[in-house]
């Protein structure tokens, strides 16, 4: 099925009026790593993070139906850039605890690939992406990284981090 996408009246941007959204690839992986730690006794609570906007209550959903323990909307703005989504989830992230969080490596839209260092930079935290595995023991998280042309990198990163997930250790779940 092949939807026509059109052009809002402003010309800059799509009509969104008749697509349906739901959690982005990535982001699903991001969401099955976390589940996959939580269940091996490695993470405690899982929380999903989302701006309002189209969809964003059914994401939001979704991420609980899967395993999130709680979720949270970002009301009072419509970051239009990764830079914007960056500094909207790490003005919430500064004033929280938290040992990871996850992102998918990219977004579909745009694939910019830039959320989680933004947010890395401003909560001044490291960040590994294009991870396709972690593991946690303590304060420390082994990162596997994937790099050109299939190359795999293993690697510790001390915790709090910033992790940007390409794909979970397994599928994600329904």
């Amino acid at each position: 099925l092949v939807e026509d996408l059109e052009v809002d009246v402003s010309g800059k941007t799509l009509d969104t009026d008749d697509i349906k959204f739901k959690l982005n690839e990535y982001d699903d992986h991001a969401l099955e790593e976390a589940i996959i730690l939580k269940e091996s006794g490695s993470v405690d609570e899982i929380i999903a993070m989302a701006v309002d906007g189209d969809g964003t209550d059914k994401m939001l959903f979704t991420a609980i139906a899967k395993g999130a323990d709680e979720a949270v909307k970002l009301m009072g703005g419509n970051p239009s850039d990764s830079h914007q989504l960056g500094k909207a989830f790490s003005n919430v992230l500064a004033s929280e605890s938290y040992d990871m969080i996850f992102t998918g490596v990219q977004s579909v839209d745009d694939r910019d690939g830039q959320l989680g260092p933004i947010i890395g930079s401003y909560l001044r935290i490291p960040c590994v992406s294009v991870v396709s595995g972690v593991e946690v023991s303590g304060d420390i998280a082994v990162i596997h990284k994937e790099y050109s042309g299939g190359m795999m990198g293993e690697f510790e990163v001390d915790l709090p981090a910033v992790m940007g997930i390409q794909a979970a250790k397994q599928s994600p779940r329904y």
